[in-house]
């Protein structure tokens, strides 16, 4: 049977005169767009203009919210209430709808970015609070979560909800990331990369760091572009899967296939 899978990458991650990673390549390999709504990354002008460049792809334009962390990339953790959570998701969402709404699309879907993405699997607290602001925003919107307090949450609320998979980031024996200021916590080798992400996709398992294949329910591939050799690194990834004979297409495509 052919499997279907989204692509989906980080764009918009630049701020004023800092750009980051090669957004103009990415969109030709993705479905998807997680688009930083300015919190760890993006700007008024940065987001209008992703939002234009996937347009013109028929590219899938999804929100990136993070934690209010400008400095620190949205990757440290931050002492906010549940309520503050909710409010900056709802201030992060609506800001992408506007731009989304001014060139003839809609947000389709949203991925906590970082800290707060790693957070919301195992906070119930935080979880309830992003899904009680797509819920009150949007409730077409899909919610893109690693598996974990988020996702039981969105579809406790009867969200669509997409498990993205992340092949080079060490996994634990409980399904979490291994966080980033841990070692190995980022995988460099471009073949165990590629591996992780066909076992992950046709399979749906992953090899964790204490030697233990952990399902992941994979709706999504995660591409990440702003690391050395990341884009020969997506192009690889795109090609294995498209010649182990898996079929490519958004996140929509995807779930309305599992009958979700």
């Amino acid at each position: 049977m052919t499997r279907t899978v989204d692509l989906v990458a980080d764009l918009g991650e630049g701020f004023g005169a800092y750009t980051m990673g090669d957004d103009e390549a990415l969109l030709e390999l993705v479905t998807s767009a997680n688009i930083a709504c300015g919190f760890h990354a993006g700007d008024p002008r940065i987001m209008d203009a992703t939002v234009r460049r996937c347009v013109a792809r028929g590219v899938a334009v999804g929100a990136h919210p993070s934690f209010p962390d400008l400095a620190g990339f949205g990757r440290r953790a931050m002492d906010l209430t549940p309520e503050e959570v909710r409010t900056d998701l709802l201030y992060q969402i609506g800001a992408l709808q506007a731009f989304a709404t001014a060139h003839g699309t809609r947000v389709r879907h949203v991925a906590p970015h970082g800290r707060l993405g790693n957070l919301v699997a195992v906070r119930a607290d935080y979880a309830e609070a992003v899904v009680a602001a797509v819920a009150a925003l949007d409730d077409s919107l899909i919610v893109l979560a690693q598996d974990g307090e988020l996702a039981d949450a969105a579809r406790a609320r009867g969200l669509r909800v997409g498990i993205v998979g992340i092949a080079d980031r060490a996994y634990r024996d409980d399904g979490t990331l291994v966080p980033r200021s841990e070692p190995g916590a980022v995988i460099h080798d471009a073949d165990e990369i590629a591996r992780r992400t066909l076992r992950m996709v046709r399979e749906g398992v992953v090899r964790s760091v204490g030697g233990r294949d952990v399902p992941v329910e994979c709706h999504t591939v995660l591409l990440h572009g702003d690391t050395p050799g990341a884009l020969a690194l997506a192009t690889r990834i795109r090609a294995e899967l498209l010649a182990a004979d898996v079929e490519i297409t958004d996140l929509d495509e995807v779930l309305m296939g599992e009958g979700r």
